[in-house]
């Protein structure tokens, strides 16, 4: 019976010690899970929708030729609302140095969660003017999402993930992520 409770001891300790340490440092972001040069995605083929900034049709993410920046959000989300201006400024001031892309995974359609009408006015509503991606399987999102909503992640020309971070993040914050990635391949 003593042996069982210093073993409980022990055990309980080392969950404090780590739960302590989660809430010190914070969760590991998936670039640091990955290493240094992130894990090699291969493209996936997310369905556009015409929204203002966006045309219907499909695209490749993570590009094959060129950065690609993503948001992953929801329109039920909060801080997802909050970080919508700062996808606008950061959007405006990368231009097209990257394919900036902004995904959900809800169910969108007609008898779903929400329809695309409804995807097209949230969308104008906040003043997203830049592409807009479905991702109803969550492939997208199971392989990037970096814990919680939103997430910002960039992706380089080769499928490497080089950062990702969940949470609201400053436009300078994103362009800065950006332009290193940027400027990394251009001297590589």
């Amino acid at each position: 019976m003593r042996r069982r409770d210093v073993l409980a001891g022990v055990g309980s300790a080392g969950v404090l010690a780590g739960a302590g340490a989660l809430a010190v440092y914070g969760a590991p972001s998936p670039s640091a899970l990955l290493g240094e040069d992130g894990e090699r995605h291969d493209p996936l083929a997310i369905e556009t929708v015409e929204a203002p900034g966006s045309e219907a049709g499909e695209v490749l993410v993570p590009a094959q030729e060129q950065p690609t920046f993503i948001d992953i959000f929801g329109t039920w989300c909060p801080p997802c609302v909050e970080q919508m201006p700062e996808l606008a400024t950061a959007n405006e001031r990368i231009g097209d140095q990257v394919l900036f892309i902004s995904v959900t995974n809800e169910s969108v359609g007609e008898n779903r969660s929400i329809t695309e009408a409804e995807l097209v006015d949230w969308w104008d509503e906040h003043d997203g003017n830049w592409l807009l991606g479905l991702d109803p399987a969550a492939e997208l999102t199971e392989r990037y999402l970096a814990g919680g909503y939103p997430t910002a992640a960039v992706i380089d020309a080769t499928g490497r993930v080089r950062w990702a971070d969940d949470g609201v993040h400053s436009a300078d914050e994103i362009v800065e992520r950006i332009e290193a990635e940027t400027e990394a391949e251009e001297t590589s």
